[in-house]
Formats: C-alpha cells, structure tokens, sequence
C-alpha cells in the first residue's frame, strides 16, 4: 500500500499496521471467493479492498492493548 493513501484514508487514532493488515485479509476473501466461483477478477484485490474500506463496506476494529508502562 502506497504511504500517502494510507495517511488520507487512516482515522487519527488508528495505525497504519492495523490498516494493512485489514486491507490484506479483505483481499484474500476477495480472492478466496473468486476462485470458489472461477471467477477472473478485473482489478488487483488489494485494490478493490482498499476501494471496499474507502466505501466503507467493511471496517477494521483494533484492539487495544494495555501499556506496560501504566500502573
């Protein structure tokens, strides 16, 4: 994923791991069912999860994590 798409498409309390990690699995369910069905996709999958996340089709949800450091 190209930095300055990721950086207007992120929420200012997200991260950009999360957001590449969510894209990734969205497209393997993309390619995932376009071989169950054999179908032939006409655009990359990365490209149309990134477009499904932009239309919000799907949303990534983030857990949080304790810090250490807090007590």
């Amino acid at each position: 994923m190209i930095k300055p798409i990721a950086d207007l498409i992120l929420k200012p309390h997200q991260s950009r791991y999360s957001l590449v990690v969510a894209i990734s699995k969205r497209a393997r369910k993309i390619v995932d069912h376009a071989e169950k069905n054999h179908e032939i996709l006409e655009k990359k999958p990365v490209e149309l999860a990134v477009q499904e996340y932009v239309n919000h089709e799907f949303t990534m949800i983030e857990k949080t994590t304790p810090n250490d450091d807090e007590d």
